[in-house]
């Protein structure tokens, strides 16, 4: 096989993968210098109204912000959230602590007034009537606290003994408990009571005065209020303080969209360094605002390279087509001039072209012709398409697959982004030397390596070798638009790969490596299987 190869690189070069799309730019030319000019003023005039319709529109949001209801605010939304919950917790709190003191002081007068019914049956049952008499005589006067209760009425009902001078009103059962007011020593007071039924129609009636009780309950009551009266008033405080942090925090967002908005793209969100989740989003927003600052950045060089890359092809056609007009005497001066010039032309749409497949590439449209596929026969017709291109050249193309090489990707994608890196190898290898060409499977993951003994690519421009249009010093003599090596890092990247650019010594070693699929049942273990030439 002889000749170039059918597959022709889309904007290869080293410098950036530079192309046959093009020759380095001039600056020559007035006519082809007055469009950037006038687009620059053109560009300024937009900018210039840009500013003034944003400072005209930065005045509404700010009137609004200042006469926005107070309510309106999150931080107050989020503080009085904060203050609803803190005070209804505080009085959950509280309520249980009543509830519960309040049920235990009932649970202590039940048990007293059962263990004395208990005590005073015994007594009955031991010695009659007598003898309970004598145990309630006794306790009345043993009862220093004043807050027991007894009554032991006969048969007919008449009084007996006791501190009460009759029995209550609506107390007509056993067993079951009663809280009335009673009078006793000329003074009213409530009073827990239980009645019990003796032998012989005798009745017996045992209680406690809950005046005490009642006071400790009002007590614990005021106790509780104030104390919730406290919380209140420490979790407004801290609903406070947790919106001015919340406040400053937004605040100090919001002062810094609005600067870059208004053209300070240096502008950035300021760290406490308290390592929170406060300063784990301002650094994200920072990075955020990192990575746009970069993009326009590229934008920027972009268009300023584009700019610079097309004046030239344009110009020359112009001029070539021009001189044709003016000084063309036969048919055939004048159909080279045109074909002269179409050839210019067509770089430049070449160009564009180029353009448009990495931005395809990038958007992620080509996953939709994803496919399985194993990359040593392409790998191989590849080699054999460039093995005799590099014979010509007076160079030695050597190449070693060990496959099976199992991807999930795009062939076409795929055979674009290694002929662009080979092309490279070839247009910068001097005459004698060798370029290596090798593919492997190692720990899941395929690396495609193309090295070549040329001058390399300094440390300093390995940085930015990748970017679109970018020429090394030492490629600006050479074809291309710099637009080769960014095809390869796009598509390497739409496979979930990189692209590494490494010292060769001398020279240059460009790896893809791309992770291996499993898909298809490929045995993802390196295998042995070697092409040589």
């Amino acid at each position: 096989m002889s000749g170039r190869p059918s597959i022709v690189p889309v904007g290869s070069g080293r410098e950036s993968g530079g192309s046959q799309f093009g020759g380095p730019s001039t600056r020559d030319g007035s006519q082809a210098g007055s469009g950037p000019r006038d687009s620059g003023q053109r560009d300024a005039g937009h900018r210039d109204t840009w500013h003034r319709d944003a400072g005209q529109d930065d005045a509404v949001p700010e009137k609004q912000r200042r006469r926005k209801p107070f309510i309106r605010s999150a931080g107050v939304r989020f503080a009085i959230v904060y203050a609803t919950i803190f005070g209804l917790s505080a009085f959950a709190l509280a309520f249980s602590v009543w509830y519960s003191t309040a049920a235990l002081l009932q649970r202590q007068v039940e048990i007293a007034i059962r263990n004395d019914a208990a005590v005073l049956s015994d007594d009955f049952t031991a010695g009659g009537l007598p003898s309970l008499v004598g145990a309630i005589n006794s306790r009345l006067a043993e009862n220093f606290e004043m807050d027991a209760i007894y009554l032991l009425a006969g048969p007919p009902g008449e009084r007996i003994t006791g501190n009460l001078q009759a029995w209550p009103n609506g107390i007509d059962q056993s067993a079951a408990w009663y809280e009335l007011p009673v009078r006793r020593h000329g003074a009213r007071s409530v009073a827990l009571l239980r009645a019990y039924d003796l032998p012989g129609g005798f009745r017996l009636l045992v209680g406690r005065d809950l005046t005490s009780r009642t006071q400790l309950r009002y007590l614990l009551r005021d106790g509780l209020l104030w104390a919730m009266a406290i919380m209140l008033a420490l979790g407004l405080l801290g609903a406070l303080v947790i919106r001015s942090m919340f406040r400053s925090m937004i605040q100090d967002i919001s002062n810094t969209t609005r600067a870059i908005s208004r053209g300070d793209l240096a502008r950035r969100v300021n760290i406490s360094g308290n390592g929170d989740e406060f300063d784990e989003l301002a650094d994200n927003i920072n990075e955020m605002l990192d990575r746009i600052a970069r993009l326009m950045d590229g934008v920027r060089q972009v268009s300023n390279s584009i700019a610079h890359d097309l004046r030239t092809p344009i110009t020359r056609a112009r001029a070539r087509l021009e001189d044709a007009a003016l000084h063309a005497h036969t048919q055939a001066d004048l159909r080279s001039a045109i074909e002269r010039a179409t050839g210019d032309l067509d770089a430049i749409i070449a160009v564009f072209q180029a353009l448009l497949r990495i931005a395809e590439i990038e958007a992620g449209s080509r996953r939709s012709a994803f496919a399985e596929l194993d990359l040593v026969p392409l790998l191989t017709d590849i080699f054999e398409l460039y093995h005799d291109v590099a014979e010509e050249r007076g160079l030695s193309l050597l190449a070693h697959f060990a496959g099976p090489l199992p991807l999930w990707g795009d062939r076409e994608l795929m055979q674009q982004a290694i002929t662009n890196l080979l092309d490279n190898a070839l247009k910068f290898s001097a005459p004698g030397t060798s370029i290596s060409f090798t593919a492997k499977l190692e720990d899941a993951m395929i690396s495609i390596a193309i090295s070549d003994r040329g001058p390399g690519i300094s440390p300093r421009d390995q940085q930015r070798a990748t970017e679109r249009f970018f020429r090394a010093e030492s490629a600006r003599n050479t074809p291309g638009s710099g637009l080769g090596l960014a095809l390869v890092v796009a598509v390497a990247q739409v496979h979930n790969g990189t692209l590494r650019l490494l010292d060769n010594h001398p020279g240059l070693r460009a790896v893809i490596a791309c992770p291996a699929s499993s898909r298809a049942g490929f045995d993802t273990r390196a295998g042995t299987r070697a092409r040589p030439r």
